[in-house]
């Protein structure tokens, strides 16, 4: 069951370097046949590439853990991103904190859903604000 004491909850600050060759993995995993992802010297991310945050998060900078959203019965349901500024290029180390901002209930046609929403701010090595990221999971009845 989901813990709604984790509202609040700051994870520790993260490292995630924006690499050239992880770009054009990720545009090759999803498909893209994109240029700016594949080719350049310097490439773009593509707009779901801070998902792989994921992968650089670990122990006190996941506060995710604290929701204790039981596994078997969450979803991942809806994932937004929002770009500040142009997104990031390779060669761009982004520091990134996420928080749990909300747990909310609602009552479905099978019983009670739990919603968990974390957010995680991504700066660049100047303090600027370059994107947001918003992770929704529901558990549900």
């Amino acid at each position: 069951m989901v813990d709604a004491s984790a509202v609040g909850r700051v994870g520790e600050p993260f490292t995630l370097d924006v690499e050239r060759g992880k770009i054009r993995e990720f545009a090759r995993a999803t498909h893209s046949a994109n240029p700016a992802y594949l080719e350049a010297e310097d490439p773009v991310v593509p707009p779901t590439f801070l998902t792989t945050a994921f992968f650089w998060q670990s122990g006190e900078s996941d506060p995710w853990e604290a929701v204790a959203m039981d596994q078997r019965k969450g979803l991942h349901a809806e994932q937004e991103f929002v770009f500040h500024g142009p997104p990031p290029r390779a060669g761009t180390r982004l520091t990134g904190r996420s928080r749990i901002e909300s747990v909310t209930r609602k009552e479905g046609r099978r019983g009670t859903l739990t919603f968990a929403v974390m957010v995680t701010d991504f700066h660049d090595e100047d303090g600027n604000l370059v994107a947001t990221a918003k992770l929704t999971g529901v558990e549900t009845a």
